[in-house]
């Protein structure tokens, strides 16, 4: 009898245990599809933007420095990996200075600027507007101070494709009722994803507990992403939405978001990890501008996530982003290692300087 008891408390404990996790599985999950969709939505349109502005960066740059550190500041401002690497290019190709790349570097928070976009767009767009500033800053005592023949770097064609020399017509009348009869699998595939979205956050399946403002604004992105998904040549849709956004950044973002936040709901739900936080805000600041090192975009997401859930202040969020540049880097690290490891360092003592300043009066 009293096993039978026993045996009955335990598939109730088990069956209880299993339920919390699943809804807390489906509850991130849904979070983190309203997260991707709308970074995915603003990858199309910003892709979108970039190739019919094609050239218009070019002029910007013909004057003195200030002009470069502001152009090099709005390049790294645009969220994604697009103007990090266009600011790369123009350093390799000897348009930009190394000051110049700093300020890029710490103007850039790579698709986690989507991210934080999509979870808190007011502190997002003041931190932009901050690190864009402190950049500018940046650049020009890195150029004061730092002798050339210290950044200079053999040029060469760079190794990465940013589709310079491509001359797209996005939007051309004749060809787009023959693009809707016979559409390519990639535009249906692009098109049913959009409409889900669209669908999900209109019945209130998705961001249903967000501002009003919100969903209307992710609703007009998603239009727009319709209208250029339908309107746009194939070889625009296969080799910069398809080949560079769905399958580069979509996939990587979605995993280290729905990880991300299904790790710290449990860690915050099982464990009292906000108390070890907040008594050891030091060197939550060291990991954060440290792990800035890395050149990848996902790392940066854990401190995101963190303040986001309001357990990190603003300052080591800020100094996470000032030190980390998502995989911008990366082209330079190819380029030149030299180049790469001094605009690191450079952007870490930024990062841990204002990081710590922020502690010190409690930003």
């Amino acid at each position: 009898m009293q096993v039978c008891v026993i045996c009955v408390i335990l598939c109730v404990s088990i069956y209880s245990i299993g339920k919390m996790i699943i809804t807390e599985i489906i509850h991130t999950l849904k979070h983190a599809l309203v997260i991707t969709g709308f970074v995915f939505v603003m990858m199309l349109a910003i892709e979108y933007i970039n190739v019919q502005t094609k050239g218009l960066w070019q002029k910007a740059v013909s004057g003195n420095k200030l002009k470069q550190y502001i152009f090099s500041g709005l390049l790294g401002a645009v969220p994604g990996c697009l103007g990090a690497f266009t600011s790369v290019s123009m350093f390799t190709h000897g348009m930009l200075s190394i000051g110049a790349i700093v300020t890029t570097m710490i103007a850039t928070s790579g698709d986690e600027a989507f991210v934080m976009l999509a979870m808190f767009p007011e502190k997002a767009i003041i931190l932009t507007v901050i690190i864009f500033g402190i950049g500018i800053f940046a650049g020009w005592l890195t150029d004061k101070f730092l002798k050339p023949e210290k950044s200079k770097l053999k040029l060469k064609e760079p190794g990465f494709a940013i589709h310079q020399n491509d001359k797209c017509v996005c939007f051309n009348k004749k060809n787009i009722f023959l693009q809707l009869i016979k559409p390519s699998v990639y535009r249906i595939v692009l098109f049913v994803l959009l409409v889900a979205l669209i669908t999900g956050i209109l019945t209130g399946v998705l961001a249903g507990n967000s501002k009003e403002w919100i969903r209307i604004t992710v609703l007009v992105a998603v239009g727009f992403s319709l209208f250029i998904v339908l309107s746009v040549p194939d070889h625009f849709l296969e080799e910069h939405l398809w080949k560079h956004v769905v399958k580069v950044h979509l996939p990587r973002i979605f995993l280290w978001t729905f990880g991300t936040l299904l790790v710290f709901a449990v860690l915050m739900k099982y464990i009292n990890i906000e108390n070890w936080i907040s008594s050891n805000m030091f060197f939550v600041l060291l990991i954060a501008v440290l792990v800035g090192i890395i050149p990848e975009s996902g790392p940066h997401l854990i401190f995101v996530t963190l303040f986001a859930q309001g357990t990190i202040p603003f300052s080591i969020l800020l100094a996470s982003s000032i030190a980390q540049d998502g995989h911008g880097m990366l082209p330079l690290l190819a380029e030149s290692k030299r180049s790469f490891v001094v605009v690191k360092i450079i952007n870490i003592i930024f990062g841990f300087s204002v990081g710590l300043l922020g502690l010190l009066v409690r930003f």
